[in-house]
């Protein structure tokens, strides 16, 4: 510590002409009033950032329902035209019945129209003629007896076909019903998620306004400030400065030896025996190295707010807000959730575009047990980020709109108590 102190002394310029008691005195007032409103505004500044940061996680968690609802929409727009097809067959089908009845029915008329002209409930009369004897003419009776009621068994059967055919034609009909309706509750949800995140855009567009004016407001006053303390050159005001230089590189120093101590029981600890411990298996091998490492390989891809797939990077969509702002609907890249479905895909996990969906998409496992390849969330449910856990306190991460694919440290504030292990 000597030796820094007597570094700093010898680079103390030679002192200034002494002003007046009077002249030092205005003018350390002055320092002290311009500091007083750097203090009150950094107060603010911090109050109006912490709002910033929760109207930005707003924003996110309002994204990622919106991701849900197109998701949600999207599938059941796939049910209900499974539905228009099995109608469309069921009607083709109960038509097809109604025709074969028709046709029997007619049938049936002209031989009954037949049998009626000749005097005859059974049959035509000629059909007597040429008999050779009683025998001959007691088969052809019963022949035509048998035509008849073949007749009469195909109509009966035809007839309970067109039955079955209508039933599945109604219970289709019925089906399509339900999906459309369930389309329609769909589409209403992606238009009131569309609508809740656009109240959450304008919401954070006019705190980070605020915040702005505020910052440039801090911003102003520290320059007048800097501009009061230069004018204070007395050897006490130097002194001054000097003392809380010490006290900052004291408190640094402090921290240093904190940091070391802790590395230093990190790592002995990471050498200690260890003991067995009942939990979830942690992910390992080859596979949970494929998923890193193909979350790894796409650093430094821009973010686009409902970008990525299964195969890469894709452009992103409308938000209606900061990520229309940002140009993400023009750039090609990956939203968080769109990530970890590219990272998983590489080993057969296909997972949804949505984080909240994501979250309970594998084990929950504490996060005090979390290993490299786990999901990580923040926000109810899991529905406002997620990041994939290297190791080590860093992530994996899309962050946010204007940024790229990065290694960040884990962030604690918000985080979700459980990790999701798929591997």
């Amino acid at each position: 510590m000597s030796a820094v102190l007597t570094g700093t002394a010898a680079a103390v310029p030679p002192p200034p002409p002494n002003p007046g008691d009077a002249e030092i005195s205005a003018s350390r007032a002055e320092a002290d009033a311009k500091a007083a409103r750097v203090g009150e505004l950094t107060g603010r500044l911090t109050q109006a950032e912490s709002r910033l940061q929760e109207l930005m996680d707003d924003v996110s968690y309002k994204r990622e329902l919106a991701n849900k609802a197109r998701v949600d929409l999207e599938t059941a727009i796939s049910e209900a035209e499974a539905a228009r097809r099995e109608a469309t067959a069921a009607r083709v089908q109960a038509d097809a019945a109604s025709r074969a009845v028709e046709e029997s029915r007619r049938a049936l008329d002209e031989f009954a129209a037949a049998s009626y002209a000749q005097g005859s409930t059974v049959g035509s009369f000629s059909a007597y003629f040429g008999a050779k004897s009683p025998e001959d003419l007691l088969a052809r009776a019963q022949l035509l007896e048998a035509v008849s009621s073949s007749s009469l068994n195909q109509l009966e059967q035809v007839t309970r076909d067109q039955g079955v055919a209508a039933n599945l034609d109604a219970a289709a009909r019925a089906a399509l019903q339900k999906s459309e309706a369930k389309q329609a509750a769909a589409d209403e949800a992606k238009k009131v998620a569309e609508q809740a995140q656009q109240v959450a855009v304008d919401a954070h567009t006019a705190q980070a306004a605020a915040t702005a004016q505020l910052q440039s407001d801090k911003d102003a006053v520290e320059r007048e400030l800097v501009a009061a303390r230069g004018e204070v050159n007395s050897l006490e005001a130097q002194r001054r400065q000097y003392d809380q230089w010490v006290e900052a590189k004291k408190r640094e120093e402090e921290e240093n030896a904190r940091r070391a101590a802790a590395a230093a029981a990190v790592q002995a600890a990471a050498q200690a025996p260890r003991r067995p411990v009942v939990a979830p298996a942690a992910p390992s091998g080859s596979r949970v190295q494929t998923v890193i490492n193909r979350a790894l390989s796409q650093r430094g891809v821009i973010y686009a707010w409902g970008g990525g797939n299964y195969y890469g990077p894709t452009y992103g969509v409308r938000d209606g807000g900061v990520a229309d702002s940002f140009g993400d609907y023009r750039k090609i890249g990956f939203d968080c959730s769109g990530l970890m479905m590219y990272a998983f895909a590489g080993v057969g996990v296909y997972l949804p575009h949505y984080s909240g969906y994501q979250y309970n998409a594998g084990r929950k496992v504490p996060l005090s047990q979390m290993a490299p390849g786990d999901m990580i969330f923040w926000g109810p449910g899991g529905g406002t980020h997620v990041a994939l856990y290297l190791g080590g306190g860093m992530m994996v991460e899309a962050p946010h709109s204007g940024a790229v694919v990065r290694i960040s440290p884990v962030r604690y504030g918000g985080i979700m108590p459980f990790v999701t292990r798929m591997l």
